[in-house]
């Protein structure tokens, strides 16, 4: 089993940054291909952000792409995401989640879907007021 909690959700303006992290325990981050999730009220799960097993490739789903940035700290078993210029439409429940060990992803349409994903944590509230 891969446990996972996120922290660093809050409240922020329009324009504000953010860092979430996850730290995952029972399983060793190195051999986790994994990705930061949102979910709005009322709207489905979206991909925002993943990270291949071994760290060489990352994607990002096209609303965040050059505003987030998600790393990988293997040495303190945690991923990052770091969230610049955020947004109201950045409003959402944020979730940190890791697939089965091993298995990786070629394409950001495998990396930024829910369904590929074994492992969730509990989610962390991120507000942007305008």
């Amino acid at each position: 089993q891969v446990h996972l909690e996120e922290s660093g959700g809050g409240s922020v303006e329009a324009g504000g940054s953010l860092r979430l992290s996850c730290f995952v325990s029972l399983y060793t981050v190195s051999s986790l291909s994994m990705g930061w999730f949102r979910q709005a009220p009322g709207k489905e799960r979206q991909g925002v952000a993943a990270i291949l097993v071994g760290g060489g490739s990352t994607a990002y789903a096209d609303s965040v792409e050059g505003r987030f940035t998600i790393s990988k700290n293997n040495a303190h078993n945690t991923i990052y995401l770091e969230m610049n210029n955020l947004n109201p439409e950045d409003t959402a429940m944020y979730y940190c989640a890791a697939m089965a060990p091993f298995k990786g992803w070629t394409s950001s349409h495998v990396a930024l879907a829910p369904t590929e994903y074994t492992y969730w944590g509990q989610g962390t509230q991120v507000t942007v007021s305008s």
